[in-house]
């Protein structure tokens, strides 16, 4: 083992890509190695509306880590996606969909799930109540 000029034990022959960025922490030790939200491993789409619960006014306990604080801070300001949290806290969708779980389990936020697309109405339907709409 050698130290690099940080003071960081290495084992030779390995290499830092960036020394001023210090130590990588990879998605999985975010999420403690889980890859599905909540014991239940709820789905969480792309296009799921996430939003501050209403009495999640004091999201700062010492049970959130800082991923999960920075999801609940992006909520503060405005109903956001999965994938808009994701791109706003610079992580991973995957790792993002089980943080989301953890903060819904303790009733931090509220997620908005899409209608399914059977359950939209029809196209037909649509288009004779836009003709209705037109004979008035």
């Amino acid at each position: 083992m050698t130290e690099d000029r940080t003071g960081v034990p290495h084992e030779p022959g390995s290499q830092w890509y960036d020394n001023e960025a210090g130590p990588l922490v990879r998605p999985y030790a975010m999420t403690g190695g889980r890859t599905k939200p909540g014991p239940t491993g709820v789905p969480f789409d792309l296009i799921a509306l996430v939003t501050l619960a209403p009495g999640a006014t004091d999201a700062d306990g010492t049970a959130l880590g800082p991923e999960h604080r920075a999801l609940v801070d992006l909520c503060r300001t405005e109903t956001q996606s999965v994938a808009e949290l994701g791109a706003g806290a610079d992580l991973p969708v995957g790792v993002v969909r089980v943080l989301l779980g953890d903060l819904l389990e303790l009733g931090l936020v509220t997620v908005s799930r899409p209608v399914p697309p059977a359950h939209l109405p029809d196209e037909r339907i649509l288009r004779e109540v836009i003709e209705g709409l037109r004979a008035l």
